[in-house]
């Protein structure tokens, strides 16, 4: 059986990739890795648990990890002192508009870079050959580490350092023995959403927003931060009924 690793945030993005992992390999054949970084919205852990949950992987088989990114800091996800930006325009389709321009202070310095690694190590001690992270470079807030020229860049790294990969790479095996899936990284925030309900997500269970209001316990989207505009317009393109709760 073909196993498959998927990096796991409890967002609208990688809740789609977990369908589509579990679509291409199994329910069975799927782990998760999901990461508290010190994030201000830490929210989406408890999201991550649901989406893995309703998507058929067991608990068993879901791995939070701690990262203490916040004692980098340097960005307005771990760091409360700095403030997210909110009211930016998301521009027309396949556009972000003021999003475009630069890297946000939303970026999490070498987040992507910390997490496949972790990622990496996690698909090797449990035989996964295959490693899913829902990254988008089409709809996304400028960060570099979504690009696809990072993640073929990873790929190589990945499998000239782990102990499977230089084992494949010895064998003969052309591109060695871990393999990077991004389905979603030429996809339109709408046609993300038009795919996952289309492979049943319930995208109620996920959590985007990057600076929720909590009230009863619950975390409530602000509906002005960048992922929140560019969440909310995806579900106006593509026709899907948005089940968020804004504050």
């Amino acid at each position: 059986m073909t196993r498959a690793v998927v990096l796991l945030s409890g967002g609208l993005d990688s809740a789609v990739a977990l369908a589509i992992a579990r679509e291409q390999v199994g329910a069975g054949g799927c782990f998760a890795i999901s990461f508290d970084y010190g994030q201000r919205h830490g929210h989406e852990l408890a999201a991550a648990r649901r989406v893995a949950g309703r998507l058929g992987v067991a608990s068993e088989r879901h791995v939070v990890v701690r990262v203490g990114l916040d004692a980098i800091g340097g960005s307005a996800l771990t760091d409360t002192r700095i403030e997210v930006p909110k009211g930016r325009g998301a521009g027309g389709a396949g556009g972000a508009g003021e999003m475009a321009h630069g890297v946000p202070v939303t970026y999490v310095p070498a987040r992507n870079l910390v997490f496949l690694s972790c990622a990496a190590g996690f698909a090797e001690t449990v035989g996964a050959s295959r490693l899913y992270i829902g990254v988008n470079a089409v709809d996304y807030s400028g960060y570099p580490d979504c690009r696809s020229e990072f993640i073929e860049a990873f790929e190589r790294a990945a499998n000239l350092g782990t102990k499977a990969g230089v084992e494949a790479l010895a064998r003969g095996e052309v591109g060695g023995a871990l393999r990077v899936c991004v389905p979603l990284v030429r996809m339109s925030k709408a046609a993300i959403i038009r795919r996952g309900a289309e492979l049943g997500v319930d995208f109620a269970l996920t959590h985007s927003c990057y600076d929720p209001v909590v009230r009863d316990e619950q975390a409530l989207a602000c509906g002005r931060c960048d992922s929140c505009v560019i969440r909310r317009r995806g579900f106006e393109e593509a026709g899907v009924r948005d089940t968020t709760r804004y504050a």
